[in-house]
């Protein structure tokens, strides 16, 4: 079976209608919206590597680094990621500790692990359970929003507990290259093109039809 591609169809990115495709690639524009149209999305695999490593550098110190500084008369305190959910756990608010570490710990791993996974697969032209690839991506794209979790928290308390004199709480340089790593590892998914997973799937079974043919 072969693809929309091969005849000459594409969807809009923007609005998703579809539309055929002219005989010069580079100036073809959706009818609807007038977003440039194109099959493939431009340096996908480059700019999604680009972002993921970033996003990489800055999962480091978003682990090591305070989230959150806690001023009083009786002295300060600095709360890393880590140190929250053990908090939280020790403190009897398990539920609590459990929401954290997954938003905040397991979920940018696995989301930076399994964008790593798709790229190299992609990069190896695999030809390996495509369509489990594709759900692992539309995965990625639903719950990656999530692990802002823990930056909403730190926001709102940093709104909300400020006592003057008293006591303070503010947003650490933790937090913020947390939000990086949320961000980015965004900006590398929306890179990313799930079509170039089927692209191999393609020109396989075309070299296979080419093979019988020239056999034939």
């Amino acid at each position: 079976m072969n693809s929309a591609a091969a005849y000459g169809i594409l969807s809009c990115h923007a609005c998703g209608l579809v539309s055929r495709a002219s005989k010069n690639e580079h100036d073809m524009i959706c009818s609807r919206c007038e977003t440039p149209l194109h099959f493939r999305k431009n340096n996908s695999i480059s700019r999604a590597w680009a972002f993921l490593i970033a996003a990489y550098v800055f999962i480091i110190p978003a682990n090591l680094l305070p989230v959150m500084e806690t001023g009083s008369l009786f002295g300060s305190e600095k709360d890393t990621i880590i140190s929250g959910v053990i908090f939280l756990w020790n403190s009897g608010s398990q539920a609590l500790a459990l929401i954290l570490f997954f938003a905040s710990v397991f979920i940018p791993m696995a989301k930076l692990v399994s964008l790593t996974y798709l790229l190299i697969s992609v990069q190896r032209r695999s030809t390996f359970q495509p369509k489990n690839r594709t759900k692992l991506y539309r995965i990625l794209e639903f719950v990656g929003r999530w692990s802002m979790i823990d930056v909403y928290v730190a926001a709102m308390l940093t709104a909300l507990v400020q006592f003057g004199s008293v006591m303070s709480i503010r947003v650490g340089n933790g937090a913020i290259a947390f939000g990086a790593v949320v961000v980015l590892t965004i900006l590398a998914a929306e890179s990313f093109d799930p079509r170039l997973i089927w692209d191999s799937i393609e020109k396989t079974k075309n070299n296979e039809n080419f093979s019988k043919e020239k056999h034939v």
